[in-house]
């Protein structure tokens, strides 16, 4: 199993081996993520509720699901990474922040 640093450094490593680092802005990372989440989305779309929790299950929907998590995971790491952000202390945060705002009943 990778870990989330071990991700991190080897999609930086790969922007800075095709000299991308260039091209990833804030700005650029966030909008090529947002392309990428509906590219997800569109693989999603028009299944019902059931099919759509099962859709790892279909032999063309599933790979083409996780091709798009895969790519949407990687904008998301590149965009942290720029940014200085540490995804799991963020997410974490936030975690801690919802629960504060939603509390448990």
């Amino acid at each position: 199993m990778s870990s989330l640093a071990e991700l991190t450094d080897r999609v930086r490593a790969f922007a800075q081996e095709r000299d991308w680092e260039q091209f990833h802005t804030p700005k650029n990372l966030a909008m090529a993520l947002a392309g990428e989440v509906g590219e997800l989305l569109a693989e999603l779309q028009w299944l019902t509720p059931e099919q759509s929790a099962a859709v790892m299950a279909d032999e063309d929907l599933g790979p083409r699901v996780r091709a798009e998590i895969g790519d949407v995971t990687i904008y998301l790491v590149r965009l942290a990474d720029v940014l200085g952000i540490d995804l799991v202390e963020g997410a974490l945060e936030k975690l801690a922040d919802s629960a504060r705002r939603y509390p448990a009943r």
